[in-house]
């Protein structure tokens, strides 16, 4: 027998249109239909009901988040109060990314990445569904906005003024727009950003063999490293006179880089430039003043450099340490 979703019908959420995508890519709900509506009575007769009821009971199937008393949240690291999302994600997350990346339920990444889908994602959609400021007070943003995925499906909602609105058919385009930006994060988190979390984290596991103050990491690929540092520096305690401060990587058109790493993730500003008798110089002229061979330049702001070779790029790094 098919199974039914309910929801509420009328204007339509990010939430709840994420939701019923979700609940369709598991094997219990993949082929299941839709009710939108109001009436309790049609309510208590679907398979499982999504942001409305006023009743939050897993083993009912019951997901809503309006009712008088709700706290949930993702777990005791987080303090934002789920959404319908949140509610459907927390339950039914890890068999979904589990089924798209073919993980094994007990493989370590599935966690990895079910705990980073929900920080870089759902979080999100959960804050703003529950009108939490991404910044109240604090300069720091209390959760990640990475796609502004709300307003594009509130824009989705038939005009004020609209003449014979259809709703329902609206509903169904968030939906595909909320499961496509869904699956694009996981795709991209579970093929590229893991991926590069691996080629960092041989990289940190080796930094002693490369200085004996550990604060350069020398990497064996290109791909974007910076986040990384800061998670695994986080993860394993790093005190901060131990953090980090150059990264070597072999540049994707030519040579070596060596590269600053940031005062914080999103920062301009370095936890150490390379020397300012270098900046602005190129090729020969840097090799002289560096008296390293190989220069090919360093950036007038001193954040990143260049070198044809390995060795020649971590020289810089070396030497700029110690300067």
């Amino acid at each position: 027998m098919t199974k039914v979703i309910g929801t509420h019908n009328g204007s339509f959420h990010c939430d709840e249109a994420l939701a019923v995508f979700m609940l369709r890519q598991t094997q219990a709900f993949k082929n299941s239909t839709l009710i939108r509506t109001r009436d309790q009575q049609k309510l208590d007769e679907c398979d499982i009901v999504v942001d409305v009821g006023g009743v939050y009971d897993p083993e009912k199937n019951r997901y809503d988040h309006h009712q008088r008393g709700f706290f949930e949240t993702f777990s005791p690291h987080h303090s934002i109060k789920l959404s319908s999302a949140g509610l459907i994600y927390k339950h039914f997350g890890k068999e979904i990314i589990g089924t798209r990346l073919n993980l094994n339920s007990t493989d370590q990444k599935l966690e990895l990445l079910y705990q980073k889908v929900y920080e870089d994602f759902i979080e999100g959609l959960d804050a703003q569904d529950n009108g939490i400021n991404r910044y109240p007070e604090e300069c720091s943003a209390k959760y990640k906005d990475l796609t502004n995925l709300p307003r594009r499906v509130a824009g989705l909602n038939p005009w004020w003024n609209s003449k014979n609105p259809s709703f329902d058919g609206q509903f169904y385009k968030a939906v595909e727009l909320t499961g496509s930006e869904f699956y694009g994060m996981i795709d991209y988190l579970g093929l590229a950003w893991l991926p590069a979390r691996d080629i960092v984290m041989r990289a940190f596991e080796k930094r002693f063999e490369i200085d004996k103050s550990g604060k350069i990491l020398v990497l064996d690929g290109f791909c974007p490293w910076k986040e990384h540092v800061f998670d695994l520096e986080k993860e394993q305690n790093i005190a901060k006179d131990e953090n980090i401060l150059y990264t070597v990587y072999p540049d994707e058109a030519r040579g070596w880089r060596v590269q600053c790493v940031p005062a914080t993730l999103d920062s301009y500003s370095s936890r150490k430039l390379l020397p300012e008798e270098w900046r602005g110089l190129r090729d020969s002229e840097l090799s002289e003043k560096a008296k390293i061979e190989g220069c090919i330049f360093i950036h007038m702001t001193g954040f990143i450099g260049g070198n044809g070779t390995k060795d020649g790029a971590l020289e810089m790094a070396k030497k700029a340490l110690n300067s």
